[in-house]
């Protein structure tokens, strides 16, 4: 599961993850349950219709395939597999009652849509498993809890039948040694904040949490020592002055004053980044760092990133 605050790159995050498991001839499953097609944008295909489809090719030959569940049809399928409803179902959807179901009781909806990656992982393809790893761009951390602890959720629709045991089953496969929940955050202090309320409010669960990915790690442009001298806004414009003019640049006092503020600025978000690293490594979870990529994310991005991640895994 790969959860975080919006606006942190979870689906990224987890597209590159999905990639790196996917190497040396693996297949992977990518999920989404949302309902926002980031996939297919990360990835740059077509809108995903409820179904698994490859979206693209790993390092040796490896597979990435792609899911997005939608609760409607994930409703269809539940009730065609315990109560063989068919045609009879899609007729439900026609007149409504799938959208008033799954807005009545939201905690089925979860039920249902973590019950399809359940499925997913649990499947069999010859001698093995249909897949080597899942994927899921889970929502973000002030939801995952409540998400993924479908057994609560689902107390109060159903204490015995098919949909508690659904739920149960659910369960089992999230909180199986198996499982990890990673967080995505920046070196930001809301990020940070969140991923350590959600980190411990899973905890609190007993759902099994994984590393920390820290994105969009910029670097560092100066010395540590200049930096903390610039941070106090002791900047030498003598010596900007001198390196304009050495490399042919404009060294006039506008462009030195500029330049002088851009390094005070740069030289703070350092600061402020350290602690908020601090904070993160303080949580006692693996910590994984992923650059900042300036010129976007495409597929070669992802899989820079991709390598990025096995390079820090498998050191």
């Amino acid at each position: 599961m790969v959860t975080g605050k919006g606006g942190t790159g979870k689906t990224t995050v987890a597209g590159a993850l999905a990639l790196s498991l996917a190497a040396d001839g693996r297949r992977v499953l990518l999920v989404e349950v949302e309902g926002r097609q980031g996939i297919a944008q990360l990835f740059d295909v077509p809108p995903l219709p409820y179904e698994e489809r490859q979206v693209a090719v790993a390092r040796d030959g490896g597979a990435v395939y792609a899911l997005a569940v939608d609760p409607e049809a994930a409703l269809l399928d539940y009730l065609e597999t315990f109560y063989r409803l068919g045609r009879a179902g899609r007729s439900l959807e026609r007149i409504g009652l799938v959208d008033f179901v799954t807005t009545v009781a939201p905690g089925l909806r979860d039920v249902l849509l973590t019950g399809k990656f359940a499925e997913s992982v649990r499947r069999r393809r010859g001698n093995g498993y249909a897949y080597d790893a899942v994927v899921v761009d889970a929502p973000p951390t002030g939801r995952i809890a409540r998400f993924l602890n479908v057994t609560s959720e689902v107390a109060g629709i159903a204490r015995v039948g098919p949909v508690r045991t659904h739920a149960d089953m659910v369960l089992g496969v999230i909180r199986s040694p198996q499982t990890a929940v990673h967080f995505v955050s920046l070196l930001e202090e809301m990020p940070v904040q969140e991923t350590a309320d959600g980190i411990a409010e899973l905890e609190q669960t007993g759902i099994p949490v994984g590393a920390v990915l820290v994105n969009m790690v910029r670097e560092r442009m100066l010395p540590t020592d200049q930096l903390r001298a610039a941070a106090a806004g002791q900047v030498d414009t003598d010596a900007l002055a001198d390196g304009l003019a050495k490399a042919g640049v404009d060294a006039s006092d506008r462009t030195v004053e500029a330049l002088a503020a851009e390094l005070v600025d740069h030289a703070q978000r350092v600061g402020a980044e350290d602690e908020a690293r601090k904070t993160i490594e303080a949580l006692d979870n693996r910590v994984l760092e992923l650059p900042f990529l300036p010129d976007g994310v495409d597929i070669g991005a992802l899989h820079q990133l991709a390598a990025r991640i096995e390079e820090q895994v498998n050191p």
